[in-house]
C-alpha cells in the first residue's frame, strides 16, 4: 500500500539537515486532511523521574549564570563590573593554570604516538625512562595501540602497576583481579550504586555535607540516602554515635541499609581522618554487615601538619580483618591529587571482599561499558607507580609534585584566614582535598530577600558574589548541611599570583553585602 510519502529515501532539507517531521505517519495525516498537532515523544512529564530527583550543584544553577555571564564579557566588554569569570566552584586544577606533570604527559603521549618510539630524535625530546615505560605499556597492550577496546576491567599491565602501587602506599598485597580501571572514580561510584541499589528500600549512609555525586547517583539508581552529619564543631569530625544512630533511624523507617560512604580526605570538607577514627568505622562496617565505599580520591592533598593518609583496606588489614571479614570498595581518580588530570578521565576502584558470584555480576556491568579510555588506564597507572629515585626522571617529577601540593598548602592557608576575618563567617581549617567550606552566619534581612528571590539563603549569597565579582562559589545547600545553617564551597585551585586579587574582591564584596542587610 502506498502511504503518499517515499519511504525509500530520507528527505533533506536545503542544508542538508534530514527532515524528521516528513515520516511515513504524517504522510498519511496530510493525505487525510488532517490538522492534528504533532505531539512531542518527549516531554518533562515524561522522562524518568529519578533524573528529575537527580541534583549536581557543582555545575548547577550558579555556574549556569557563570556561563552566561562569560558569553557576555565577550561579546560586550565592560558590561559587568568585572572582566573574567573566577570559577572557584569544581576541583579542575588545570583550568585554572595548574601545569600537567612532564613524566605522565610523555608517556601517554609516547603510547598514543608509539612510532615515535622508533625516531632517533625522540630521545633528545623525551627522557629515557619515559621512553622504557612507554615501550614496556604499549608492547603488553594487545594490537600495540591505545585506540582499540581493552579488557573490560582494564589493561591487564596497567592493572598490574596499580596494584603494585596499592602494595607500595599500604605495606598489604594488591590483586590485580580486584582493579576495575574506570573513567574517573564516577563510573565506579554508579557501578556500585547499580550493584547495591534493588529498590528505594534500600539505602546507603552518606554523609551531609558530601559530593553530590553520591546523593545524584543514588537518586538515579532509585536507592535512599541516609544522612549522617559531620560534626563542624570538631572540624567535621566523623562521630561513632551518629552512624548508629542514623542507621537505627533507617531500621526504624523500614529502609534496609546497604553500604557506608566515607570521604577521606573530605570534600567538601577538606578534614583528614585519623587511624583511630578509621578502625571504629571499619569495626561498625563490620559488625553490621555493610559495604565499606571509601573515596580516597584526594589521598595525595594532605596539608595539614601530624596528618597522614591511611587507605581504608591497609587500616582493615592492619586490624588482622581479611576479604572474608569486610566489603571494602576504594575509588581513586587522576583528576585530583598533584597531577589534576581531569579532562583525562583515569581511575580505578579496588573491589575486596565480594562473593565471586556478585564480582561477576560487577564484571558484567563494567562489560556493558566496553572498557575505560586506554589513555587514561595507563595515566591513573603511571600516578599509583611514578619514578622511584634513581630514574631519570625521578628529580624533576619530585620537584614538580613538591612545587603543586606546597602551592595547594599555602593556599589553603591563606584562603581559611581570609574566610575567618570576614563577619559572621567561621572557616575549619582544610587538612587536605582541595576546598574550603565555610559556614556564612547571614543577617535576617539577607535570608529574607532570599526568600522573597525565590532562592534559598546560600544560593543568594552565590548569585550576589558572581553578579558583582565574577567569582563562582557553590552553596552548601548543593552538598546538604545541617538545617538552618547556611555554607559555601570555595576551591583553593586559583594560581597564588590570582589569590590576593580574589580575596580582595570577596572580601569588598561581602562587606557590601552584610552593610545592605545588616539587622
Amino acid at each position: 500500500m502506498q502511504s503518499g510519502v517515499d519511504t525509500s529515501a530520507p528527505v533533506y532539507s536545503k542544508n542538508g539537515a534530514a527532515v524528521r517531521e516528513q515520516t511515513v505517519s504524517s504522510g498519511l495525516n496530510q493525505s487525510k486532511g488532517s490538522s492534528m498537532p504533532k505531539k512531542n515523544p518527549v516531554s518533562i512529564q515524561s522522562i524518568n523521574p529519578k533524573v528529575l530527583n537527580a541534583e549536581y550543584a557543582v555545575r548547577g544553577e550558579i555556574v549556569i549564570r557563570a556561563q552566561a555571564l562569560a558569553e557576555e564579557l565577550k561579546s560586550n566588554p565592560g558590561s559587568h563590573p568585572f572582566d573574567e569569570i573566577i570559577y572557584c566552584n569544581i576541583g579542575n586544577p588545570q583550568s585554572l593554570g595548574q601545569k600537567p606533570i612532564t613524566f605522565f604527559r610523555e608517556v601517554v603521549a609516547l603510547c598514543d604516538h608509539p612510532s615515535l618510539l622508533d625516531k632517533p630524535e625522540t630521545h633528545a625530546l623525551f627522557s629515557s625512562d619515559a621512553i622504557s615505560r612507554a615501550s614496556r605499556i604499549i608492547n603488553k597492550i594487545p594490537g600495540q595501540t591505545t585506540g582499540a577496546y581493552s579488557h573490560s576491567q582494564g589493561v591487564t599491565v596497567c592493572r598490574d602497576d596499580i596494584a603494585a602501587g596499592i602494595a607500595a602506599r599500604d605495606g598489604y598485597p594488591a590483586n590485580p583481579e580486584d582493579i576495575f580501571v574506570t573513567d574517573g572514580a564516577s563510573p565506579g561510584v554508579h557501578m556500585m550504586m547499580q550493584l547495591l541499589l534493588s529498590s528505594e528500600k534500600d539505602g546507603i549512609l552518606c554523609p551531609i555535607p558530601q559530593y553530590p555525586l553520591y546523593s545524584a547517583s543514588i537518586a538515579l539508581h532509585g536507592g535512599t540516602l541516609v544522612p549522617y552529619y559531620l560534626n563542624e564543631n570538631s572540624g567535621w569530625g566523623l562521630e561513632l554515635n551518629e552512624l548508629k544512630k542514623r542507621l537505627q533511624e533507617a531500621h526504624d523507617a523500614g529502609t534496609t541499609v546497604r553500604a557506608l560512604v566515607v570521604i577521606n580526605p573530605g570534600n567538601p570538607t577538606g578534614q583528614v581522618l585519623s587511624e583511630e577514627n578509621q578502625q571504629d568505622i571499619v569495626n561498625f562496617c563490620k559488625d553490621e554487615g555493610l559495604v565499606l565505599l571509601a573515596d580516597e580520591v584526594y589521598q595525595e592533598n594532605i596539608y595539614a601538619e601530624g596528618k597522614t593518609f591511611n587507605s581504608f583496606k591497609k587500616v582493615a588489614r592492619s586490624m588482622g580483618l581479611e576479604d572474608k571479614d569486610i566489603v571494602i570498595v576504594s575509588f581513586q581518580s587522576v583528576s585530583k591529587g598533584y597531577y589534576g588530570e581531569c579532562g583525562r578521565r583515569g581511575g580505578y576502584m579496588e573491589v575486596t571482599g565480594l562473593p565471586k558470584d556478585v564480582k561477576d555480576q560487577l564484571y558484567k556491568l563494567a562489560s556493558v561499558n566496553l572498557c575505560s579510555n586506554v589513555s587514561g588506564q595507563i595515566l591513573v597507572s603511571l600516578v599509583m607507580n611514578p619514578p622511584k629515585p634513581g630514574d631519570s626522571s625521578y628529580e624533576q617529577f619530585a620537584r614538580e609534585r613538591d612545587s603543586i601540593l606546597s602551592s595547594l598548602a599555602r593556599r589553603a592557608k591563606v584562603l581559611t584566614e581570609a574566610m575567618n576575618k570576614l563577619e559572621g563567617v567561621s572557616c575549619n581549617a582544610a587538612e587536605g582535598a582541595m576546598y574550603v567550606f565555610p559556614r556564612l552566619y547571614l543577617p535576617k534581612k539577607a535570608q529574607i530577600a532570599a526568600g522573597e528571590a525565590g532562592m534559598k539563603a546560600d544560593v543568594f549569597y552565590t548569585r550576589r558574589l558572581l553578579d558583582s565579582t565574577g567569582i563562582v562559589m557553590v552553596p552548601g545547600s548543593g552538598f546538604g548541611q545541617v538545617p538552618g545553617t547556611w555554607h559555601v564551597r570555595c576551591t583553593i585551585l586559583p594560581s597564588e599570583e590570582n589569590f590576593g586579587a580574589i580575596i580582595d574582591r570577596l572580601t569588598t564584596f561581602h562587606k557590601k553585602f552584610m552593610d545592605e542587610f545588616r539587622d
